[in-house]
């Protein structure tokens, strides 16, 4: 059977990998090869690197248009995904897991993120500063300006939302970008490449790149020809970016791994509390970095909480990611392990297993990687799976007594991504989250996201920030520009 081939997209042309190989692309609800992509070399990233770099320090076509101008692009790739969702959902769910309904999601939330930086980039800021010093009366000011040749790792877990996330900023910003989806969901980006080509961007503007991380990820972070990375991930690959931009000091935009707390006192709405919880940890199967996949809770609550967390946990319907269930399957066979093996992990520390705990292989489930959603209680902090993150439907609960307690056990952690607190005392609420040493917080909700809004974390959990004002400003650089308002000579030197 012939499958579906995406190859590279450089300089304005699909080209495949230099050497013909390629990988396949598997259907994660059952096991089934549904397409094939080029698997690149280190000679085809720097082919991508070549074009970029041609695209925007020597054509400077893109670099050097308006605003407006590039703001209208903007515009016309959000109308083109907008009218393509249901396409792209239908792509992403079966080569991502995620149920229809969430990639649906993603696609709509995609063309609003253009439609954000479209609107943002043609409401330029800057500051003028009127200044007298030795050298005479002087005004200085700042403009921002395209930071160059921009390379974009994204992860498997949003695919073409995350893609989005880096493309649409650093397009705004005027710069040139080479593009690496994930070598497990690349296909929701060659529609988004096809999107970026029909509008007409300048050749060598936006590259694609497939292939793994050992060949097209390092090749890019150690380039002297790449002037900023940004890498979505695990910590472990993100230190390895860092350790390869060092080359020329590229900037670095990082939004790694996370361990993130969800604190609930014992006078939370308690459905409430649990409906949040759950959303927290078991969206997206829990692969999702900012996964409240840490439960600490007052212990007075806890019997009653668990109770009814067991309950609706054990009630989340499972299946093909087509038919929207509550869960669909894990992203890879690899990644399924991994989260199995933290789970017999648990069970060997100690932890009790009160929920799921297994593979999920009911029905037409069986071929599949599914994983039932897990609940493990009376957790302890030394525990591997309280400390290292999982990435799947896998929560941890521990308790405290006081607030100070809680606050001690939210941050102890090498990470600082997100958490969340749930409290009816207002108070209480805002002198937990400002104790919480993470980048994204919560009260008495989890994980609702805004383009408006940063994203990022704060220890092992990265560098930088995405979305937001904030966002645009990481594939910027600040120049300042100062002019000598005092006319003559200084008379510095004279005797």
């Amino acid at each position: 059977m012939e499958h579906n081939h995406i190859k590279n997209y450089i300089n304005g042309a699909w080209i495949d990998s230099s050497t013909g190989a390629k990988k396949e692309l598997i259907n994660p609800a059952n096991g089934q090869v549904i397409a094939t992509f080029a698997n690149s070399t280190v000679e085809d990233t720097k082919t991508a690197i070549a074009a970029a770099k041609e695209s925007f320090y020597v054509d400077r076509t893109w670099r050097d248009t308006d605003a407006p101008t590039r703001a209208d692009k903007l515009f016309e790739i959000a109308a083109a995904l907008e009218k393509r969702v249901s396409e792209i959902a239908l792509i992403e769910s079966m080569n991502n897991g995620k149920p229809l309904r969430e990639a649906e999601a993603d696609v709509i939330d995609a063309a609003h993120c253009f439609k954000y930086y479209a609107g943002l980039i043609t409401k330029p800021y800057g500051g003028v500063y009127d200044v007298n010093n030795a050298f005479g009366k002087m005004r200085s000011f700042t403009v921002h300006e395209p930071v160059g040749v921009c390379a974009l790792i994204t992860p498997w877990n949003y695919p073409l939302l995350m893609g989005v996330w880096k493309i649409a900023p650093a397009l705004a910003a005027g710069n040139s970008i080479i593009y690496k989806p994930s070598s497990n969901t690349p296909m929701s980006s060659q529609i988004l490449f096809e999107i970026l080509d029909e509008v007409g961007l300048p050749k060598g503007v936006v590259n694609m790149i497939l292939g793994p991380g050992r060949n097209v990820g390092d090749a890019l972070s150690s380039s002297n020809d790449v002037d900023m990375i940004t890498f979505t991930g695990s910590t472990e690959v993100g230190q390895q970016i860092a350790r390869g931009a060092v080359s020329n000091l590229k900037k670095v935009g990082l939004e790694l791994g996370g361990k993130s707390p969800n604190v609930i006192f014992a006078d939370a709405d308690l459905e409430g509390a649990v409906e949040w919880a759950m959303i927290a940890v078991f969206f997206n199967q829990g692969e999702v970095c900012s996964a409240g996949s840490r439960i600490i809770i007052e212990e007075s609550l806890k019997d009653v909480f668990l109770k009814r967390l067991k309950e609706r946990t054990e009630a989340i319907t499972i299946g093909d990611p087509l038919q929207n269930p509550d869960m669909g399957p894990l992203v890879s066979k690899e990644h399924m392990e991994t989260v199995l093996k933290y789970i017999e992990i648990g069970k060997r520390e100690g932890a009790d297993c009160i929920a799921g705990g297994y593979r999920y292989t009911e029905g037409a489930c069986a071929d599949g990687y599914f994983v039932a959603p897990t609940i493990f209680d009376k957790c302890t902090p030394d525990m591997r799976i309280v400390r290292e993150e999982i990435f799947g439907p896998v929560v941890t609960v521990q308790t405290f007594t006081t607030e100070e307690e809680a606050v001690q056990m939210a941050n102890d952690t090498e990470f600082g991504l997100a958490g969340a607190v749930f409290t009816s005392d207002g108070s209480r609420a805002l002198r937990v989250i400002d104790e919480i040493r993470a980048g994204i917080t919560w009260i008495n909700c989890y994980n609702p996201t805004f383009n408006e809004a940063p994203w990022g974390g704060y220890k092992k959990s990265g560098l930088g920030r995405e979305l937001g004002v904030h966002g645009l400003e990481e594939y910027q650089e600040v120049k300042q520009i100062n002019i000598n308002l005092t006319p003559g000579a200084l008379g510095w030197y004279e005797n």
